[in-house]
């Protein structure tokens, strides 16, 4: 049985929009076909918790149903990563050509060393937070009892605001 499942995509070197587009192309094959795909605005974003001199992100949400588990979508996003030019040299939060999150996979709470669903930051990361909720503002992630537009009005005003840049892409 398919679920709905929201994935953060974001990139910060290289052509960052062409990485953006290839990743999204790439989910969409993925998609339960006849089903919405969701796709948020692309927002540039200054890095979090990133090496000094990072180059700013940018940051979208995309949401579709898809018919396989979990473990098999995260297989499949590692894979897109590398394909589009990933590299994980052991360096936390290094630049990269691109990033791909799993949010959340339907109600399920996943706690393996390797995934933890819904995503644990995803409700504290504006540059997450803020594309989920331009799609989906009446979602209640699971473990949370807020919206996620209600979830975004929360968060601490100390952190650098998003600067949409692509509505349509």
């Amino acid at each position: 049985m398919a679920c709905r499942t929201a994935i953060a995509l974001g990139s910060n070197l290289g052509d960052r929009l062409a990485h953006l587009q290839a990743a999204r192309d790439r989910l969409q094959q993925l998609a339960l076909p006849g089903d919405a795909f969701l796709q948020a605005s692309i927002y540039q974003t200054a890095p979090v918790a990133c090496p000094d001199d990072s180059p700013d992100f940018l940051n979208t949400v995309v949401e579709f149903s898809y018919p396989g588990s979990p473990s098999e979508l995260l297989a499949h996003t590692q894979s897109i990563e590398l394909a589009l030019g990933r590299v994980r040299d052991g360096t936390p939060n290094a630049p990269r050509t691109l990033d791909l999150d799993l949010l959340y996979f339907g109600d399920q709470q996943i706690h393996l060393p390797q995934l933890e669903l819904p995503h644990p930051r995803l409700a504290q990361r504006r540059f997450v937070l803020e594309p989920l909720a331009e799609i989906r503002p009446d979602l209640i992630i699971p473990g949370q009892s807020q919206t996620t537009r209600h979830l975004l009005t929360t968060l601490p005003s100390s952190e650098a605001p998003l600067e949409k840049q692509h509505s349509r892409w």
